[in-house]
């Protein structure tokens, strides 16, 4: 299978560089794969996991928005935010989803109350996704 350069960049550090099979990623308007020989592709990415797939290696990492660009079998993920899944504190992950939903309660109804949901939706998603089995 064709591989393909990743770069992983948040802004406090690389965190992900090297050659791969295939890259998942959380678009805003839902998620995709990127494959070598990919049409160049400029995407802003939502909350939630990006997956860079090498032979048998997964290596999983959780973004907090961001932007994807593909062109050349190259990709550069620019995250606001971002973390291997291993480092990620789930219990901070826990904290600021309280804080959201607290959040939510004191707003009136409009857009911007609807896009607050869908982003606490995403972080909700991200923590089904990485708790234990037997935490829900």
């Amino acid at each position: 299978m064709p591989t393909f350069q990743v770069s992983l960049v948040s802004p406090e550090k690389l965190l992900f560089s090297g050659q791969v099979d295939q890259v998942d990623l959380p678009g805003v308007e839902g998620d995709f794969g990127v494959l070598a020989g990919h049409a160049p592709v400029v995407a802003m990415l939502r909350p939630g996991l990006v997956t860079a797939i090498a032979g048998n290696i997964r290596d999983r990492f959780v973004v907090f928005g961001g932007l994807a660009e593909f062109s050349q079998d190259d990709l550069t993920i620019l995250a606001e935010s971002a973390t291997s899944v291993e480092d990620l504190d789930l219990a901070a992950l826990e904290a600021e989803i309280a804080e959201m939903q607290e959040g939510l309660a004191k707003q009136s109804p409009g857009a911007e109350l609807d896009r607050e949901i869908a982003r606490l939706d995403h972080y909700k998603s991200i923590r089904i996704s990485l708790a234990p089995a037997t935490a829900f």
